[in-house]
């Protein structure tokens, strides 16, 4: 037989019914020769037990081993004649006493794996500065097990790049997620603090496996109640739990909570007693939770109160709260996401025009927080352009895991490529070679206080993320959180490997599907630079006929102005000028017709339906075959999968092998994926029969028109589509 068939009849055992509860943690069994030779190298295992964060990486690498080799060695809290692994510390353990400068120079949450010698053997060393560094390496251990790695020559040094790895829950207190599709929230605030859901726990061990630090509760459109003494209570229930794990709770604060909760007149940052009000708060709150991280704060956006509701600043708002953080050691996460009521001649310029000029002027406790691009978590945007327009303030990523403008839950994209197209991208702040992940991790300008947000799609559906493949981008968000300068792919590949199995012939085709599925998912949504075409409100599904309502740019047609003429937003000097947030080297590539990347043409330039592409179609020849290629990649996507579903058959008139994929997963995602292909389709159809109505040019030859006359498109209705932002 062939070696994939071979292949598949070593892995096909371990396909069983799963529901995703597991995530990237399953711990099944690896090949049976493979572990023996794992048995043999982890034979006894000394790991101390004296703190919460000891037991939980003991406990751990016990569950872990069990599930992998079929038995979990034996462990104990001191060092045997046979020791084959050390866990801990120099000071939890004096067999680590030698290693001592190799790791403190990984720092406190570094940790080191190693192979050393020790009384004549080769001994496995999993070991870091503090508890929660062996946590970590633990897990990196386990991961090593889970793709078949080699352990003979291992030497790992790993020190995380960012300072804060935080998840932004948009939680609210009645349970309600809002751009969320994974089910209702995860924090049952009825039963807090009293009963801690077991679940509590493995949540807190899904983000330590990825080095993820922070918890931020709630949502950034605040209830002020999230700062009450009761609800307080219940956020020191879950920092309980999630303390042995290295996760820091942070909480979302309404900064109009002295008015609510406190009775005060006022919440101008500048008053004594509005200032008094904070630092009661902060003291309340740290009573109850010592480790408690700080505040994010989403203030003077989208209707939410802020500083310059008192004609205040944005600094003078972060540096309240940052006064009252400060003596225990909390941080202001201060988003940069703000647009006013009175529109501004382009949304993409509004943040940069706010924050900019207040460079320097924050507390060093304080971290902007600026999304990944100027708009709203698009498909495709270019950097936002305060990176690198703020030296000497410490700026946060904000990438968006939940995916409110990819198809929701249904839509397989793996958002790995774009975190990666982003931290990669040049500010040319300093020279070429001034990439954003070099802002984000602190080293390009030399701050300290560094971090990264995703905003969580994580509910109370059992896969955790409304799909098993949606799972991924939590795992990206974490591993790039940790290394900013990781490669897509491979964390594709690592991921495909815990989740599914770790066949070279399952892996591979799975990381196809990944690693192509966010350029489908620009191609059949909105190619070429195009952004904010989704419907009004809940943003499901295609919309560019948009128009109306209360604010021009809640609209498509304010984003892609296409007329008879052509199609695109011009940013030039001719435009907005929003080139000129973006150095002089990008901002004269950007701004040139000739040079700006295609895939950015129409965020920059409105460009006549007839300009000659580099394909040599027209323009609107190329963006017909843009969005018919986007249904053929979703389409592609579907036979990958369907060679692991469906595996061909051994020899003619033979019966099919069993698919490497049990059934229950393959099922769901199968499904998935034709949802996906309907509604990539759907999304080709109603934007042509929009935009050929608006410059009335034939379809280039091949392409079939819409099914449908634009009025149905039009007509389409769904008042009960989920995660909309109430």
């Amino acid at each position: 037989m062939s070696s994939v068939v071979i292949a598949l009849l070593l892995f096909m055992g371990n396909a069983h019914a799963e529901d995703g509860y597991a995530l990237w943690m399953r711990y099944v069994p690896v090949e049976p020769a493979l572990a023996a030779t794992y048995r043999a190298q982890l034979s006894d295992i000394v790991a101390p037990d004296a703190t919460p964060t000891q037991r939980a990486a003991r406990a751990e690498l016990e569950r872990g081993l069990a599930g992998l080799l079929g038995t979990a060695p034996p462990m104990h809290a001191e060092a045997t004649q046979q020791y084959a692994v050390v866990l801990g510390t120099p000071a939890s353990s004096p067999l680590l006493a030698p290693l001592h400068s190799e790791i403190a120079s990984l720092g406190p949450e570094g940790y080191l794996l190693k192979r050393v010698q020790r009384d004549g053997r080769s001994v496995l060393v999993v070991a870091g500065q503090r508890d929660i560094g062996v946590l970590y390496g633990v897990f990196h251990l386990l991961r090593l097990l889970q793709t078949g790695a080699s352990l003979d020559a291992l030497d790992v040094h790993e020190s995380p790049r960012v300072h804060l790895r935080v998840l932004d829950h948009w939680d609210n207190l009645d349970g309600h997620v809002e751009r969320g599709y994974a089910g209702r929230s995860l924090w049952d605030w009825q039963s807090l603090p009293e009963w801690k859901d077991p679940r509590y726990t493995d949540y807190a061990r899904a983000n330590a496996s990825l080095g993820i630090n922070g918890t931020v509760l709630n949502n950034v459109n605040a209830s002020a109640w999230s700062l009450a003494p009761a609800y307080l209570d219940k956020a020191a229930a879950l920092a309980e739990v999630f303390r042995p794990y290295g996760i820091r709770l942070y909480l979302s604060a309404r900064f109009s909570a002295p008015i609510e909760l406190g009775g005060l007149k006022t919440a101008d940052p500048l008053d004594p007693g509005v200032q008094r009000w904070w630092r009661d708060k902060v003291n309340e709150i740290y009573a109850r939770i010592p480790d408690f991280g700080g505040f994010l704060v989403k203030a003077n956006s989208e209707g939410q109160p802020g500083p310059q509701d008192y004609g205040r600043s944005h600094a003078d708002g972060a540096n309240l709260l940052a006064d009252a953080l400060a003596p225990h050691g909390g941080v202001v996460m201060w988003r940069a996401f703000v647009y006013a009521h009175d529109v501004p001649a382009d949304r993409a310029t509004q943040a940069f025009t706010e924050f900019a000029g207040l460079d320097g002027a924050f507390r060093p406790n304080v971290i902007v927080q600026v999304k990944n691009g100027p708009i709203d978590f698009q498909p495709r945007e270019p950097f936002h352009g305060l990176f690198g327009a703020m030296p000497r303030t410490p700026l946060m990523m904000e990438f968006q895991l939940t995916k409110e403008y990819l198809g929701f839950n249904t839509h397989l994209v793996y958002l790995g490529p774009l975190f990666e197209e982003v931290l990669r991208s040049d500010t040319h702040a300093r020279g070429k070679g001034s990439t954003v992940a070099k802002l984000v991790d602190g080293s390009l300008e030399g701050h300290t206080l560094t971090g990264m947000a995703g905003v969580a799609n994580i509910g109370n559906d059992r896969t955790w993320t409304g799909s098993h493949f949606d799972q991924a981008n939590w795992y990206a968000f974490g591993r790039l959180a940790w290394n900013p300068h990781q490669s897509a792919r491979d964390i594709a590949a690592d991921w495909a490997a815990m989740t599914f199995s770790p066949d070279p012939t399952v892996v591979q085709p799975i990381v196809a599907m990944m690693m192509a599925s966010r350029e489908a998912a620009v191609n059949y949504m909105t190619p070429l630079g195009l952004h904010h075409l989704m419907a009004r409100g809940h943003h499901y599904g295609p919309g560019p006929w948009v128009d109306g309502g209360p604010r021009p740019d809640w609209t498509s047609v304010y984003y892609h102005r296409a007329d008879r003429n052509g199609i695109g937003f011009d940013r030039n000097a001719s435009g907005s000028n929003a080139v000129a947030q973006y150095a002089p080297e990008l901002a004269a590539q950007y701004g040139d017709l000739t040079k700006v990347p295609e895939p950015l043409l129409l965020w920059f330039h409105h460009v006549p339906w007839n300009h000659r592409m580099a394909s040599g179609r027209t323009l609107w020849d190329e963006l017909v075959t843009r969005y018919s290629l986007g249904v053929k990649q979703v389409q592609e996507m579907q036979r990958q999968w369907s060679t692991l579903t469906d595996p061909p058959e051994v020899e003619r008139g033979s019966a099919p092998l069993p698919s490497p994929i049990d059934p229950q997963r393959s099922a769901q995602i199968t499904a998935f994926l034709r949802i996906q292909r309907r509604e990539a389709q759907w999304w080709r159809d109603a934007s042509i029969a929009y935009f050929q109505s608006i410059n009335d040019l034939p379809l280039p030859a091949g392409e079939a028109p819409p099914p449908h006359p634009l009025a149905y498109y039009k007509s389409l209705q769904f008042p009960s589509a989920p995660g909309d932002g109430r």
